[in-house]
């Protein structure tokens, strides 16, 4: 009853670009230097903003540098030393905790991020140089697969560590009513785990190696087919292309089978208990009817040819549509 989407890389296509870079009029940095900083610490990363960052710093023709005590922080951002300093590039949280006054840009941030853009500030010695800003695009049939679901009575929550105001600006483009915004990536199994405990039946959509504890906690796992290796080998369930309908598809199939086996099931059920005390000969001391081996025989088969003549009808399943034709 409940569908948990990622959003980077399964809701939306996970190649962001580079949209806004915001220098602070009082940082200490050139702009040249404030772009090479932020590629060379996005060099050492595999986030997927990462590519954002370098793709744009070689298109101004600028090359990173080396970086020293690189480390990432999952779920916030990274740092290294450059220059002979201590630089940090993240989200806002990061440089709270770091004691990094935002003060100044809080205006700006908030705006960028209510247009569905990823922030990534940028500080050197303990001061905010810039902003970066990126925007991935959703993918084109996102909308229309979230939209069958929740025609389906399915509750659609999207998880992502964006901050809130990016989070719900994806959301409402997308027709998702639930975000949980701002959830670090080795806490998504938690999500599903939470969810479990409240009584609902858990399905997981992801492509990332982030994503496979949450697929193998969820109910039902599902990996995007364009995915990583381990998202699919933790999944029950991979999808052969991109389109996220086939998730609404999958499901309504599933539905429909289920109903056929049931099908099946009630009227073996009832073929049997009808035929097999015929077969038996109850009807020959009232009417003096006896059935003929030959025919029970028959009989018997007809009842095989016609449980799986009735499964072969799913041949002829065609997925709803938004427009609610089949």
């Amino acid at each position: 009853d409940t569908i948990l989407f990622d959003k980077t890389g399964t809701l939306t296509h996970g190649k962001p670009e580079v949209t806004d870079v915001i220098l602070e009029p009082d940082a200490s940095l050139s702009l040249e230097q404030f772009l090479v900083f932020a590629a060379s610490l996005e060099k050492q990363s595999e986030h997927p903003l990462a590519e954002a960052v370098l793709q744009e710093v070689e298109r101004r023709s600028l090359k990173p540098i080396k970086v020293e005590h690189f480390i990432a922080i999952p779920g916030y951002g990274i740092e290294g030393r450059l220059g002979g300093q201590n630089v940090l590039l993240g989200n806002a949280k990061l440089m709270k905790e770091r004691g990094v006054d935002l003060s100044r840009m809080e205006d700006r941030l908030d705006h960028m991020a209510r247009q569905g853009k990823t922030l990534m500030i940028l500080a050197a010695g303990d001061r905010a140089q810039g902003i970066l800003a990126a925007a991935d695009t959703v993918k084109p049939h996102a909308r229309e697969a979230v939209l069958k679901l929740l025609r389906m009575g399915l509750e659609v929550i999207m998880v992502t560590g964006d901050n809130p105001s990016t989070a719900k600006a994806i959301a409402g483009e997308l027709g998702i009513h639930t975000v949980l915004s701002e959830v670090l990536p080795g806490e998504k199994d938690a999500v599903v785990t939470r969810l479990q405990g409240e009584g609902k039946f858990v399905a997981m959509v992801g492509d990332g190696i982030n994503d496979a504890p949450a697929l193998a906690r969820a109910d039902i796992g599902i990996a995007i087919g364009t995915g990583t290796d381990i998202a699919m080998e933790a999944s029950d369930i991979t999808l052969m292309g991109k389109n996220l309908v086939s998730v609404a598809d999958a499901i309504e199939l599933s539905k429909r089978t289920l109903g056929k086996i049931k099908q099946n099931l009630f009227w073996a059920f009832f073929y049997n208990c009808l035929g097999i005390p015929i077969a038996a000969g109850l009807l020959y001391p009232f009417f003096g009817i006896l059935l003929k081996p030959l025919f029970a025989a028959a009989a018997m088969s007809f009842s095989s040819v016609s449980v799986v003549g009735n499964s072969l009808l799913l041949k002829r399943f065609r997925p709803s549509r938004s427009d609610g034709s089949d």
